[in-house]
């Protein structure tokens, strides 16, 4: 069929008028765009970050404590429990490989401690309670061993990150060798802080994920048990 020019013209911008009503029909492409525009984070987000959720205040002061006292499942799970302490990380410290897999540390290839690493008020928990803690939860007399975890990988280690840590650190460790508490002595070593390497994104938090899993129901929930936590 022929048209005049101006019936064309006429089709023309009642096709255009139609295509723009309809990109701003809800639930059309064009809509869905602005709306992912518009909750892209400001730069103060980064990318993946997760929401904030807790409206409890920062504290004014925060204090890094880093232990190595066993497989970092166990440690993890009782720390967050502790009043003072903010958050609990699971990684990899003083050894001599750069961003070790857990593969390469369960094989003991490259000299690094199973740690946890704790954010930790200290107007609220000293280093030294903390400490308290850390003799509490695990066994620093055996060597290179938790239980029937085997290797150095496993070493008892506190990774001190100041001069004050480390007279802190040794007079504690000084206190409970002399308390009478362990039938043998204590072999935990003190150390300077090195590298810290997050572990990966499976181990955090792997106690709260895997409470059903065998090791978890079997170690880690006895241990929680024992210390007056929740299991």
């Amino acid at each position: 069929m022929h048209t005049s020019p101006l019936t064309h013209l006429a089709l023309t911008l009642a096709l255009t008028l139609a295509l723009l009503a309809g990109a701003c029909t809800p639930g059309s492409d064009a809509v869905t765009a602005v709306s992912t525009v518009s909750t892209i984070p400001d730069d103060t987000t980064s990318p993946g970050a997760p929401a904030v959720t807790d409206a409890s205040p920062t504290p004014a002061r925060t204090e890094i404590a880093t232990f190595g006292a066993g497989c970092f499942w166990c440690v993890e799970a009782v720390l967050e429990q502790v009043d003072g302490i903010h958050d609990v990380s699971s990684g990899y410290m003083g050894g001599h490989t750069e961003n070790p897999t857990y593969k390469q540390i369960c094989n003991g290839d490259t000299g690094h401690a199973e740690v946890v690493q704790v954010s930790f008020d200290p107007d609220t928990l000293s280093y030294a309670a903390v400490l308290d803690w850390f003799w509490r939860l695990h066994d620093p007399t055996t060597l290179n061993r938790q239980g029937g975890d085997v290797g150095t990988q496993y070493r008892s280690a506190i990774f001190v990150h100041s001069d004050d840590q480390r007279r802190v650190a040794e007079a504690s460790k000084a206190a409970a060798d002399a308390s009478g508490a362990f039938s043998s002595r204590i072999v935990t070593e003190i150390t300077d802080a090195s590298t810290y390497y997050p572990a990966e994104e499976y181990h955090q938090d792997y106690y709260r994920a895997n409470k059903s899993q065998g090791y978890c129901r079997m170690v880690i929930a006895p241990k929680l048990g024992k210390l007056g936590l929740d299991p």
